[in-house]
């Protein structure tokens, strides 16, 4: 049976398609695009008055498995992805065992082909259990299929080790994705450092320990002509580190999550540990460089860091709470209230962001509405209005600090393959 998306308006950022069309599928791969496709013997979803998008994309999500399974699964994290329209994640490597080897690429990818409702990529670790101190079996995980290394959550700060790690990026063409933080700077903070470090008396991490990383791995990768991706953004000086670099044609992108975009840390109280994530909330004049990062094309998309923790681990002392915000499902409704209907970046803009430009930096053939490319499609409403209520996540993590936010622009529909697994709060099992 051919399925067929009637009426929609097609936003197409590769082609700079933005007019009402529709899309023919067949088995996984879009087949046509154009007016009046006829419905005849063919599944129909009425998109009159939504958009029709590529899938999105998340290069940067924490799926747990394996090791920490009661915080999150394989299963439940594409399920969350498929429910924010993401039809691709790239995982990261900070599991139990650590994604350091053949083996446990192997096995994640075996996984989410089981049990996935998105296409699950695999990001292996720079340095064996993420300790800093010696390089991973990179060349066994690219075989594998890793997309790109990196050792999100902590930082090698040997410049030797990083040294190796961007030799072998280079030698397999895939980014090195730099968690930048400085370990000597940010030891025991849990917060940013500033008005509110001075207000809660809670130990602050300085902006310092995100820029000064930042720094060494731009010239490290202008040195050794080498892709680098900075991670989650919180600092006006990272953005402008980078902003820099860009104009004297380092091979630099960079990411920002929707905490860092829209939130000060004047939210921080010692109760409010959904607050508490790496790199911290920062100040406004924080927030007002990332957006504009955003707008002008310093900062290349919108990623999640995707981080669900189980209540044990968030309800306890600020200090002893864990880092991390659960994003899948928020993500294009935080990121359309926020940025397009304030008027801070176009929608084709922000379509963009999560889905053509994610695909290019991590290099896979998708983000694209075309003929004989897999229908990996979402469709969204914009006109949808809810309130944020994290009880209603598919995901095993309900850590926001966005619980009970009003925002307006809801998946309505995410296709995987030809295949529609999320439909209007619901997923579709096959």
């Amino acid at each position: 049976m051919e399925l067929l998306i009637k009426g929609g308006r097609v936003i197409d950022p590769k082609s700079e398609t933005n007019e009402n069309l529709d899309i023919l599928i067949k088995d996984n791969n879009i087949i046509a695009i154009g007016k009046d496709i006829s419905v005849e013997n063919r599944k129909v979803i009425d998109a009159t008055g939504m958009v029709v998008a590529p899938g999105f994309i998340d290069i940067h999500v924490h799926l747990r498995e394996p090791g920490f399974e009661h915080k999150e699964t394989i299963e439940t994290g594409t399920k969350s992805a498929a429910a924010g329209g993401f039809t691709t994640v790239a995982c990261m490597p900070n599991t139990n065992p650590t994604i350091h080897s053949k083996k446990t690429v192997e096995l994640i990818k075996n996984r989410a082909k089981e049990v996935g409702k998105s296409n699950v990529l695999v990001i292996g670790s720079i340095t064996k259990d993420l300790h800093g101190m010696e390089l991973s079996e990179i060349e066994n995980m690219h075989e594998a299929g890793i997309v790109a290394i990196s050792d999100d959550g902590k930082t090698p700060m040997k410049e030797e080790i990083m040294i190796q790690a961007f030799k072998k990026a280079r030698k397999f063409n895939i980014p090195l994705i730099s968690h930048c933080e400085d370990h000597n700077l940010s030891k025991d903070g849990s917060i940013n450092e500033g008005k509110a470090s001075e207000r809660t008396k809670i130990k602050g991490i300085p902006a310092a320990a995100e820029y000064l990383i930042v720094k060494r791995d731009i010239e490290l990768s202008e040195k050794l002509k080498t892709k680098l991706h900075i991670a989650h953004v919180s600092t006006k000086e990272a953005v402008e580190l980078i902003r820099g670099a860009k104009h004297r044609g380092v091979d630099v992108t960079s990411e920002a999550a929707p905490h860092h975009f829209i939130l000060t840390d004047d939210i921080v109280t010692h109760h409010n540990t959904y607050a508490k994530v790496n790199p911290p909330i920062r100040s406004q004049e924080d927030v007002d460089a990332v957006v504009e990062g955003l707008r002008d094309g310093t900062i290349d998309i919108i990623a999640t860091d995707h981080a669900p923790h189980d209540e044990d681990s968030k309800k306890v002392d600020f200090n002893k709470a864990a880092f991390g915000i659960t994003g899948l499902e928020t993500a294009f409704s935080l990121s359309y209230t926020h940025l397009v209907l304030k008027k801070r970046l176009p929608l084709i803009k922000l379509i963009e962001m999560l889905s053509t430009r994610p695909a290019e930096i991590i290099g896979i053939d998708k983000g694209i509405l075309k003929p004989g490319k897999e229908a990996d499609i979402t469709i969204v409403d914009l006109n949808k209005e809810y309130t944020i209520d994290s009880n209603k996540f598919y995901s095993k993590g309900k850590n926001t600090p966005f619980n009970g936010d009003k925002v307006k622009g809801k998946v309505a529909y995410t296709i995987l393959g030809g295949k529609i697994v999320y439909e209007r709060g619901n997923i579709i099992c096959s």
